[in-house]
């Protein structure tokens, strides 16, 4: 067990607020939480209200959102008053990207999906984690297969030196229903027409009933794959 893990010892499963408490106090201007407005992000800055302790929130917009979460995030701004950031990908990327290849190359193959990603998503988020040690995710091990495995704080392969923090990793879909309804947390209306998981707009759609939470995005590739590259290693997992 590393010192990292230690800070969590005796935690419940669910205790997601002491999570979170535990880990501002410990990392204190070196934490950081980015969130894309879905539901467990949600909760997770419904906590951060509670705790009541400063931290940096920021958000990627690639460019690509649905209009509902923009509605969104400002619902959440208005009720709890918290300065999200927005961090955008280089221009110059995004436009070299669709002069050479056009508007839906993401389509055409699993390989251009996260050289897309790459440059929405991947790209932005390393500038946004520059100089911090520690951030927060919203992740559940409930999700996804490629989830499985997630525990409390784990060392992020993708920016060497840096802990992820995942205080919902316990937490069911209905948990999270649950507590939104009775903390009337704003979420974004897409849930109400089926969605389960809310990316970019060309790269969502509504569930069919039984499929996981991950079955709506990139639903033309296999199951293996759904992960735009801020959680995985491409260089030691295939792609960018």
């Amino acid at each position: 067990m590393n010192d990292y893990e230690k800070l969590f010892v005796g935690v419940s499963p669910k205790d997601s607020l002491e999570v979170l408490s535990r880990a501002i106090d410990h990392f204190g201007k070196d934490l950081c939480m980015a969130t894309s407005f879905q539901l467990g992000g949600l909760v997770l800055l419904d906590m951060l209200h509670q705790v009541n302790k400063p931290v940096r929130v920021f958000s990627i917009d690639t460019g690509r959102l649905p209009e509902e979460t923009y509605e969104c995030a400002e619902a959440i701004r208005r009720k709890y008053g918290i300065n999200v950031e927005w961090v955008f990908p280089q221009f110059e990327a995004v436009q070299k990207l669709e002069s050479e290849k056009g508007l839906f190359s993401f389509k055409e193959s699993v390989d251009n999906r996260k050289e897309c990603c790459g440059i929405r998503k991947v790209e932005p988020l390393g500038r946004a984690l520059d100089g911090f040690s520690a951030w927060i995710t919203g992740r559940r091990q409930e999700q996804a297969d490629t989830r499985k495995a997630l525990s409390f704080v784990e060392a992020d392969p993708v920016h060497p030196g840096m802990v992820k923090i995942n205080p919902l990793i316990h937490w069911t879909k209905a948990d999270l229903w649950f507590y939104v309804e009775e903390h009337g947390v704003p979420h974004n209306r897409l849930y109400d027409e089926g969605y389960l998981s809310i990316g970019c707009a060309c790269c969502t759609r509504p569930c069919k009933e039984g499929e996981d939470e991950r079955a709506g995005r990139w639903w033309w590739e296999s199951t293996e794959h759904k992960e735009c590259g801020l959680h995985l290693n491409y260089k030691n997992g295939g792609g960018i």
